[in-house]
């Protein structure tokens, strides 16, 4: 995309304010890293997550001062668990049209439960063709595999799928043993960075237990195996024995909360899409983050409301 095609498209989805000024509370530092995070973005044919999407990406572009680049946090597309063959491509060809038009920065993506082809749809299930699961999703963004890691400045990011098939029904977030096995060795590969984790379900976030606006019978609050990890204790003993372990960025739960535990920084961060398009979800409008990672390992997370 041109420079010049992308200033006047910016100029005109954000009423001329082209240069948006982001302050971080932590500015004064020397920050290596600047990037945007943006999360369930919940694509679809409509003009409302169309313009949405594109707003949005313009919107961080032109941040004051400049990010270096976008983490797309998974859900790209609004769902293609349920939804057959032609849909599911018509989805992910609109969400490749978008980012071709609308973004010029480099763009590392993870895998939402709603990227995942198939898994629900209820007759004829397609699980003998190639592209069921996850095959679609990884060949389609280009992904070097499902759960993959890469390495800027002092910063060593690990992008994790999060997404298990519950076979009794629905999806389960946690790591599956070949995905450990590879966490375990990259970790202890990487001693010399600060790490950062991406996952689109949070590994931990008391937004989990927010998302429904209702207790059990007992007045209980509940965390269903699919708003969070289910092996957080096993990893939060494998986090332990890791200090340089700074960060966890996840989705997925479209409200937005950060927490600190045991010296991580967890940020659970909202939604493109808000509602699925229709507004806010509870108390979040769409927003998307702007995270800032220095040198010394701490960080600072700025959400970001861009409509």
């Amino acid at each position: 995309m041109k420079r010049s095609t992308f200033l006047q498209n910016t100029a005109a989805v954000i009423g001329g304010s082209l240069l948006p000024s982001i302050g971080i509370a932590g500015e004064n530092k020397k920050s290596k890293i600047r990037f945007a995070y943006l999360t369930d973005i919940h694509l679809k044919p409509d003009a409302t997550a169309e313009a949405g999407m594109a707003k949005a990406l313009h919107h961080a572009q032109s941040l004051k001062p400049k990010i270096d680049f976008i983490i797309n946090g998974g859900d790209s597309i609004m769902d293609s668990l349920e939804a057959d063959k032609q849909k599911t491509k018509t989805q992910w060809d609109l969400f490749h049209s978008v980012l071709q038009k609308e973004n010029s920065l480099p763009l590392y993506h993870c895998i939402g439960n709603h990227d995942v082809w198939g898994w629900f749809i209820k007759n004829d299930k397609p699980e003998a063709d190639r592209l069921y699961g996850k095959v679609w999703v990884v060949e389609t963004l280009q992904l070097p595999k499902r759960y993959y890691s890469f390495t800027k400045d002092k910063w060593h990011f690990i992008v994790l799928d999060s997404t298990q098939l519950n076979p009794a029904g629905g999806y389960i977030a946690y790591l599956d043993p070949e995905q450990l096995d590879w966490l375990k060795k990259d970790l202890a590969q990487t001693k010399d960075k600060f790490i950062c984790f991406v996952s689109h379900i949070p590994i931990l976030s008391i937004c989990a237990g927010l998302f429904f606006d209702k207790t059990e019978t007992n007045g209980d609050l509940k965390i269903q195996r699919n708003l969070m990890h289910t092996d957080f204790m096993l990893l939060k003993k494998l986090f332990m024995q890791y200090p340089n372990i700074k960060v966890c960025l996840s989705g997925h739960i479209h409200l937005q909360d950060e927490l600190d535990y045991l010296g991580i920084k967890y940020y659970c961060n909202g939604a493109v899409s808000g509602n699925w398009w229709k507004g806010a979800f509870q108390e979040f409008d769409p927003a998307y983050a702007v995270i800032e990672l220095y040198e010394d390992g701490t960080s600072e997370r700025k959400m970001v409301e861009y409509s």
